[in-house]
């Protein structure tokens, strides 16, 4: 946001982005806010009745009458309140698949909330925390369109969230689509990150659509360490006008060798993407922009290698969210260990994973002294950053319990880990 003021300041004085802004907050912005408010909440009693007693055979049904009636009136209302927002045309272009051609939409780039509007034009259904439909009014909405609901407490959502998504791609057509952000975080649109591979489990095809704001000042983009959720909605509203552009691109049909291998179908699309928007792509994912994070937090070097362990970890094929839960195992059986010191074929056989260049690579890592063996519990310890970034205090209270000796041993092994990360 500091970048995109210094930009608008070039084309004006600062004096008038700040009166043009002062003058938009007393007259514009109250109006506009007022008016997008008026619209949620007449959407409520439409979307209540007709979410009332509606169970999962029912929903697999065609719509009835009523239905399609109560259909055309939320989306022409979700379209008003979009108006009032400063979205006074949306520019579609490319033809809206069909649920039999393709049933999941992967959409991107996620940049901000305001990516809700193509999901409230074609009402197709999202993946959503279970805890947004007891937010009030909003939640009735939500449940509406019949999202996925994933549920934070549960520690099996994620099987059952891929689970569900790969039932209801492959009913042909039944159910609504599915709309799918794959990024699975807000970002800048200055490139594709990594595509989580939930969306390509199901091996169906999929229509890729990607987004654009080609506003001239930026007010719209919503990251981690960007401006609040109300200062991006203020500022937005302050706007005359804002543009926005949905490009629906030609149904991706997946290989055979893409249907068993989601990873690569999802690298193959966002390849696509990318080039439809212009844009590069990275390799850094959502956990890698946690543990960005976390380096902060741990007041680590910029040059950290904990974003390369990530790397490696990943593509030894041990994901973070499945790692999260067998933390406490790997650090199990490390304590249960006769020696802490390791060797190559000994690590191997404690991941239980065969000996390659991944693996020697990340060895590596850890061999500080380059005699051949490591500390199991660096490992671990790395591990667990890894796993929960934003939970540093659990780390240090793992270090702990790794350590059956004394505070100096657990300070040294703390220590000689951060080392590590650093180098």
């Amino acid at each position: 946001m500091r970048a995109m003021i210094v930009d608008f300041k070039t084309r004006s004085r600062p004096r008038e982005v700040e009166t043009k802004i002062a003058f938009m907050t007393l007259t514009l912005f109250p109006i506009r806010l007022f008016f997008a408010a008026f619209m949620m909440l007449l959407a409520w009693p439409f979307a209540f009745i007709a979410s009332m007693g509606s169970d999962e055979q029912e929903l697999e049904k065609p719509l009835s009458w009523w239905r399609k009636i109560v259909d055309i009136l939320l989306k022409a209302i979700m379209r008003m309140m979009w108006l009032a927002g400063g979205f006074h045309w949306i520019n579609v272009k490319g033809r809206r698949a069909l649920p039999a051609e393709a049933a999941i939409l992967t959409v991107a780039p996620h940049s901000s909330y305001f990516d809700a509007i193509p999901v409230t034009m074609t009402f197709a259904s999202i993946v959503m925390k279970a805890e947004s439909k007891d937010i009030p009014v909003w939640g009735t909405l939500i449940k509406y369109i019949r999202p996925v609901f994933v549920s934070r407490s549960d520690q099996d959502s994620r099987r059952k969230t891929v689970e569900e998504i790969k039932r209801r791609a492959q009913s042909e057509g039944k159910w609504p689509q599915i709309m799918i952000f794959p990024e699975g975080t807000c970002t800048n649109r200055s490139c594709l990150i990594t595509f989580k591979p939930g969306a390509f489990i199901p091996g169906v095809p999929v229509q890729p659509v990607v987004l654009r704001y080609p506003n001239k000042l930026d007010t719209i983009t919503w990251t981690w360490q960007g401006p609040g959720a109300f200062e991006i909605l203020w500022l937005t509203l302050c706007q005359f006008h804002n543009s926005v552009e949905i490009e629906f691109l030609p149904v991706y049909i997946p290989s055979e060798e893409e249907r068993k291998n989601p990873v690569l179908y999802a690298n193959n699309v966002r390849r696509v993407m990318a080039e439809a928007l212009g844009v590069s792509v990275t390799d850094y994912t959502f956990e890698d922009c946690q543990l960005a994070l976390a380096e902060g937090q741990l007041r680590l070097p910029s040059d950290t290698c904990l974003l390369e362990f990530a790397k490696l970890v990943r593509s030894l094929g041990l994901k973070p969210e499945k790692l999260e839960d067998d933390l406490d195992k790997y650090a199990a059986s490390a304590m249960k260990m006769k020696k802490e010191k390791v060797d190559l074929k000994e690590f191997s056989a404690y991941l239980e994973f065969p000996i390659s260049q991944t693996l020697e690579s990340m060895f590596a890592l850890f061999d500080e002294n380059e005699d051949g063996i490591i500390d199991i519990r660096e490992f671990v310890i790395a591990l667990s950053v890894v796993c929960k970034p934003s939970k540093t205090l659990e780390t240090i209270q793992l270090a702990f319990q790794m350590t059956s000796t004394h505070l100096l041993s657990c300070t040294h092994t703390l220590q000689k880990t951060i080392s590590m990360l650093i180098r």
